[in-house]
C-alpha cells in the first residue's frame, strides 16, 4: 500500500503529521522579553545574541519579542539583562593604624557581553562566584592602606572609586560591567579591641579639647594685653589734656573698688578708718591744685 493511499484510508495521520510540522514552526519562535538576553548556540557555539544589552537603548525600543531560532540545532542561554548584586562574606581587614575592622560589603554589576560571559563562566552565577574573592582582596588591599578614621570622611568615596575600578578590571574578563561597590558596615570587633578603640578615640578628643582650651587662653592673654595697652594711651593722652579730670576720674575709680561699690567686691566685705584730713579722700573736700 502506498503511503498517499494510507493517508486516505486513516485521516488520523494527517492531523498528526499537521501536529507535527506546527510544532516544529512554533519551536522556530521564541519570545525574548525586556529582561532578557538570549545567546543562540549553534552546536555549542554562540552565533547570535537576540535583545543584546545596548546602555544607548531606550526602554521600549530594544530587541525584545519575537525572534527565531532552527529547531533543533540552535540552543538558547538567557542571560539576564538587569543590574545583578552579589553579597560578600564578613571578613577581617587591618588598617594600616592596627585596627581589625570586620567589614561586609556588596557589589552590582551588568552583563553585557554575554558571549564572553558563557566561554569564561557558563552562567552568571558563576560570575558572580568568581568575582566575590576578588571583591574581598580588593577591599583587603585598599583598606589596608588607609586608617579606620578615614572610612568616616569624605575619603571614603575615593576609597570606594579604587575598590570599583579594581574589581571592573577582573569583571571585564567575564563579561560583566561594574555598576556599583557599596560597604554596608565596617566595624570592630565585639569585646577588648572595641573598647580599647573607643578609650583611644576618647583619649584622643580630649587632648584636643585641652589643645583648643590652651590656644583660647593663649589668644585671650593677647587680646587683654593689646586692649590694656590701648586703654594706657588713652590714658596718658587724657592726663596731657586735662590733668585735673584725670585725677578726679581714676579716684572715683579707687573709691568704688575699695569703699565695696564694685561688683567684684561686695559691699560691707571691710571696714575702712582714715582721718577726714587724709590724702586719700581729698576727692570729698573739693578740689586742690
Amino acid at each position: 500500500m502506498s503511503v498517499a493511499a494510507a493517508l486516505r484510508r486513516n485521516p488520523f495521520l494527517w492531523g498528526g503529521i499537521a501536529l507535527a510540522v506546527l510544532a516544529v514552526m512554533l519551536s522556530a519562535l521564541v519570545v525574548v522579553p525586556e529582561t532578557k538576553q538570549a545567546l543562540v548556540l549553534r552546536f555549542g557555539h554562540p552565533v547570535t545574541i537576540m535583545n543584546a544589552y545596548d546602555r544607548n537603548d531606550d526602554y521600549g525600543r530594544t530587541g525584545a519579542g519575537l525572534g527565531y531560532r532552527i529547531p533543533f540545532v540552535d540552543q538558547l542561554v538567557w542571560v539576564d539583562k538587569r543590574v545583578l548584586s552579589f553579597d560578600m562574606q564578613r571578613q577581617a581587614v587591618l588598617s594600616t593604624d592596627q585596627l581589625r575592622l570586620e567589614v561586609d560589603a556588596y557589589a552590582r554589576y551588568r552583563i553585557v557581553n554575554p558571549v564572553r560571559m558563557y566561554v569564561s563562566a557558563g552562567s552568571e552565577r558563576r560570575v558572580s562566584d568568581a568575582l566575590k574573592p576578588i571583591l574581598g582582596s580588593a577591599l583587603r588591599n585598599e583598606l589596608g592602606k588607609r586608617r579606620f578614621a578615614t572610612l568616616l570622611t569624605p575619603e571614603r568615596d575615593a576609597v570606594m572609586g579604587n575598590i570599583r575600578h579594581a574589581l571592573a578590571r577582573v569583571a571585564a574578563q567575564y563579561g560583566a560591567e561594574i555598576v556599583d561597590v557599596r560597604i554596608k558596615r565596617a566595624d570592630l570587633p565585639d569585646g577588648t579591641p572595641l573598647q580599647s578603640a573607643f578609650e583611644r578615640m576618647r583619649t584622643a578628643r580630649q587632648q584636643e579639647a585641652r589643645s583648643i582650651e590652651a590656644e583660647g587662653r593663649r589668644e585671650a592673654q593677647i587680646i587683654m594685653g593689646e586692649a590694656d595697652g590701648q586703654a594706657a594711651k588713652v590714658y596718658a593722652a587724657s592726663f596731657g589734656k586735662d590733668p585735673v579730670f584725670y585725677d578726679f576720674y581714676r579716684a572715683m575709680q579707687s573709691y568704688r573698688t575699695t569703699f565695696g561699690t564694685d561688683d567684684n567686691n561686695p559691699r560691707g566685705s571691710a571696714n575702712i578708718l582714715l582721718s577726714p584730713d587724709d590724702e586719700y579722700l581729698r576727692q570729698f573736700t573739693g578740689r586742690r591744685p
